[in-house]
């Protein structure tokens, strides 16, 4: 038995229906190559006797640290769990996880620059407009970042704002499944930030270096399902500003189900040889 594990609504902003429509697709491709599968909301994991323990695999767009605790649980246990809770929980914490990148060698901002900042709240994911915010100056970059703290009651971060083409990746890793978009194209937003730069001038840069740079990314975030933003710059150099666990996939989800289910089915094999 395989149990996908669908995301809360709360974790799923302007997102809901995407996020379902990836899960079921990956449920289906499973399905179809022979395995059952059951899909479930995330908050019936949460119930003291949930039923869901002693499956073979889990796949899961889950992030409630409860969640999370049960599918460490049957991944110790020897379930094969995609994305693996460790790699979900680091993605939850952006700080750690633009450290953990940083020093892996993705390029990520870095804190100050001339172009204005971006403020970011670090524990979870953004759930609302609220969570990320600009600001073009010192003096008000100071101000909303007081504000968010004390409104947030949490760690916000601070990143330099890099001019450039804004891009979208999506990958499942160990497949050669990788594709970008430019939502200024196709006018795709969760919370419309993507407008600060600009419609796409589509400088010229490395495909190659930057699928190389999602997939480090994604190593060293433990997740093999990922997506992300990233900055080129008029000169071509790249910058991660994004990365999270199980992105919706909305502009490629057949594609994304069909490299998902594969990717999880060879996980499978392996770990029941």
């Amino acid at each position: 038995m395989i149990y996908a594990i669908s995301r809360a609504e709360h974790f799923s902003p302007n997102s809901v229906g995407k996020d379902a429509a990836i899960l079921r697709c990956a449920a289906l491709r499973l399905e179809e190559s022979g395995h059952d599968v059951s899909v479930v909301a995330e908050d019936a994991v949460w119930l003291p006797d949930n039923g869901l323990s002693g499956a073979d695999g889990y796949i899961t767009m889950g992030r409630d640290e409860r969640t999370l605790a049960f599918l460490a649980a049957e991944e110790e246990r020897g379930a094969v769990v995609m994305n693996a809770p460790a790699g979900v929980a680091l993605c939850c914490s952006r700080r750690r996880l633009t450290e953990t990148m940083a020093a892996a060698g993705v390029p990520v901002p870095p804190e100050d620059g001339p172009d204005g900042w971006w403020l970011k709240r670090c524990s979870g994911v953004a759930e609302s407009h609220d969570d990320i915010c600009f600001a073009a100056d010192r003096v008000t970059m100071l101000r909303k970042l007081e504000e968010m703290k004390h409104r947030l009651k949490a760690d916000v971060m601070v990143q330099a704002h890099i001019p450039g083409d804004l891009i979208k990746f999506y990958g499942v890793r160990g497949t050669p499944f990788f594709r970008t978009y430019y939502p200024g194209d196709d006018g795709i937003t969760k919370f419309g930030d993507e407008r600060r730069n600009g419609r796409p001038a589509h400088y010229a840069f490395d495909l190659s270096r930057l699928e190389q740079i999602a997939t480090a990314a994604a190593g060293a975030a433990g997740t093999d399902v990922y997506g992300g933003d990233c900055i080129v710059t008029p000169g071509g150099d790249i910058y991660i500003i994004d990365f999270n666990d199980w992105p919706s996939f909305s502009r490629c989800c057949e594609e994304a189900a069909t490299a998902i289910a594969g990717a999880f089915g060879r996980k499978l094999a392996t770990q029941h040889k």
